[in-house]
């Protein structure tokens, strides 16, 4: 985060694709201005008392470490209107103006030879590091732009191979959505962690080549904190594709709808962006990935190499969805579904292959 009078700005982990028959790179720069609620505005007490109420939290909930990072994440003012400019190989560039949520985006192409001096390599793939950059005048915290603290990522993908798209709650991440205390609790109170063996099946594919994209109904708000729990458990970064949520929406993470039509839609970008790559979707049956990813499958069927399915506990009963995910499984072409229930079963699966 880059702080200017308050403010703070996140950057988005995003992907570069080389332009067919060029010699550039279109590369897109994502992220999110805010600025920290007041510890005593009104917003922030009606927010946290609601949580308070939903959780039966006390006062240990309230003032541990976990509860306070994570709130914190949420309860935010968004700016709108602010000019964002990066640093990127020792150029400025223009990154556009946060919109009314705050938050920006822009395509940047790329000379080949500009990324082959920039791209530094990490876990199999070719990254671009870039910075916050404002002006002295504009002040994002009156120091150069070498001294600034906000960085973002851009993976660099490859025209060629295979790429993974993974839900993150209860495909990578215990959140046990269909719980909404559990939900809650997993997101506010608890650390963060791993659905056993799926970062070491992850980072398995990773070493073929895999590139990963995660297509998430979780909150922008989170990105941060699923960087940490990314980089302590192991899982392979990639692209974060996550859900536009205000607490006006609905109650204080009462409610994390999933949004079938987002998701899709976002899959069916990264898959046109990569015409020559292949892509095995990995999700869960807690939500919606099974019909989306189903969906997507049978529109791309030369490019979706399978969809894996984690089979969750919970409501609607195991024969249920087993019921239905044989269902949805009949439409697909044969071999194409795997249902799993532990990361080991998904030994077979070869991403890069």
């Amino acid at each position: 985060m880059c702080p200017r009078s308050g403010r703070m700005i996140v950057f988005f982990p995003t992907y570069a694709r080389r332009l067919p028959g060029e010699n550039r790179w279109r590369a897109t720069v994502a992220g999110m201005i805010s600025r920290p609620l007041p510890a005593k505005s009104h917003r922030r007490t009606l927010a946290v008392g609601v949580l308070k109420r939903l959780l039966e939290l006390n006062e240990t909930h309230l003032q541990s470490a976990v509860f306070q990072r994570r709130a914190d994440a949420f309860l935010f003012q968004r700016v709108a209107g602010e000019r964002v400019k990066i640093t990127l190989g020792g150029r400025q560039i223009d990154a556009g103006q946060s919109d009314r949520v705050g938050h920006f985006q822009r395509s940047i192409d790329l000379e080949e030879a500009e990324v082959d001096a920039l791209a530094e390599s990490a876990g199999g793939c070719r990254w671009l590091r870039y910075e916050a950059a404002v002006a002295a005048d504009d002040g994002f915290d009156g120091q150069p732009a070498s001294a600034a603290s906000a960085v973002g990522w851009i993976q660099m993908i490859p025209e060629e191979g295979m790429s993974v798209i993974s839900d993150i709650d209860d495909t990578v991440k215990v959140t046990n959505v269909a719980n909404r205390r559990e939900l809650l609790a997993n997101t506010l109170l608890r650390e963060f962690y791993a659905v056993p063996g799926m970062a070491e099946v992850y980072r398995r594919w990773q070493e073929t080549g895999t590139a990963f994209h995660y297509v998430s109904s979780s909150p922008w708000q989170l990105a941060n904190c699923l960087g940490r729990f990314f980089r302590e458990t192991g899982l392979p970064s990639g692209s974060m594709h996550l859900k536009l949520f205000r607490l006006k929406d609905s109650t204080p993470l009462g409610r994390l709808p999933s949004r079938k039509r987002s998701k899709r839609r976002t899959i069916e970008q990264i898959i046109a962006d990569f015409p020559r790559r292949k892509f095995l979707l990995v999700g869960d049956s807690g939500e919606r990935d099974p019909e989306v990813y189903a969906a997507v499958a049978c529109r791309h069927p030369d490019r979706v190499a399978g969809v894996a399915i984690r089979q969750v506990e919970g409501k609607p009963s195991r024969q249920r969805v087993r019921t239905r995910l044989d269902r949805l499984g009949s439409r697909l072409p044969a071999g194409c579904l795997h249902v799993f229930t532990e990361a080991a079963e998904l030994s077979a699966l070869v991403a890069g292959g």
